[in-house]
């Protein structure tokens, strides 16, 4: 039976999330350790890494291998930038939220254009006519408006991150406009599908760096934790500078991680 999605609850469920936002953020707040490696939690975060690293071992690596070997690069590239197109939206509402008006016209820009002329996102014509893309969540947003990283931390299935980032990830899942219609018409099969295919093209897009670090990293923990890092330090400064604080100011430290969709190394 088709869930009816109501204004009042809708409100309810968003002042919800802001409010868990804001209390998670503030735990995220505290004072940076002086180990600059700031994993307090090592033990368990090897732990989960090495629950992770098989999960990878034995399904998400053969399926990376098969998706590799049977699609041919133009398909894995178009299906790449559909998963990326149907990030628009939630790119565009952090955009917003981070106060940068250019970024938010560009992201709708190219969500039109590749929706239409890329034909469902498909092709990325977009970026040959100058709109460039770009990775913008609610983790970064929490980073612009003062909220510190915490401690590094390790998800499993998700794999690094932090306490900022972490409620990001919460948040970015409820305000998927896909999520919401899901969720509420009964499809959340849609949603499990849609998170299987954007982890096999994840993986396979990002094959042969994770390789080389499985290979030739004398310990991959500490080679992913500070590609994290630096990765999403760069997503933060919109890789040329920091973000201004724009938007509301909570008063909370800065530093950062994360991996975002263009990094970690070219693996193409």
């Amino acid at each position: 039976m088709t869930k009816p999605v109501t204004k009042k609850n809708w409100l309810k469920k968003i002042s919800g999330i802001a409010a868990i936002s804001v209390i998670l953020a503030g735990c995220a707040s505290q004072p940076q350790a002086v180990d600059e490696d700031n994993d307090p939690l090592e033990g368990l975060n090897r732990a989960v890494f090495g629950f992770n690293q098989v999960i990878d071992t034995w399904f998400l690596r053969p399926a990376a291998t098969l998706y590799r070997g049977l699609m041919p690069p133009p398909i894995q590239e178009g299906i790449h930038n559909m998963l990326a197109n149907l990030s628009s939206p939630v790119i565009l509402l952090n955009d917003i939220l981070q106060g940068e008006g250019e970024r938010a016209g560009d992201t709708i820009a190219r969500f039109a254009i590749n929706s239409t002329v890329g034909v469902l996102g498909f092709g990325d014509p977009a970026s040959e006519m100058g709109y460039k893309k770009h990775k913008e969540d609610f983790g970064q947003t929490l980073a612009v408006w003062g909220a510190g990283e915490g401690p590094y931390i390790v998800l499993p299935i998700f794999g690094p991150s932090n306490p900022r980032d972490t409620v990001g990830l919460v948040v970015d899942y409820f305000t998927d406009p896909i999520n919401i219609w899901a969720n509420n018409t009964d499809r959340e099969n849609h949603m499990i599908g849609r998170s299987i295919v954007s982890a096999v093209d994840s993986r396979a897009y990002y094959y042969d760096a994770i390789e080389d670090i499985r290979t030739n990293s004398l310990d991959p923990y500490a080679s992913y934790r500070s590609f994290y890092r630096q990765n999403r330090d760069a997503e933060i400064m919109n890789n040329d500078g920091p973000k201004a604080k724009k938007a509301p100011n909570l008063s909370f430290d800065y530093d950062a991680p994360a991996p975002g969709d263009e990094e970690l190394t070219e693996a193409r």
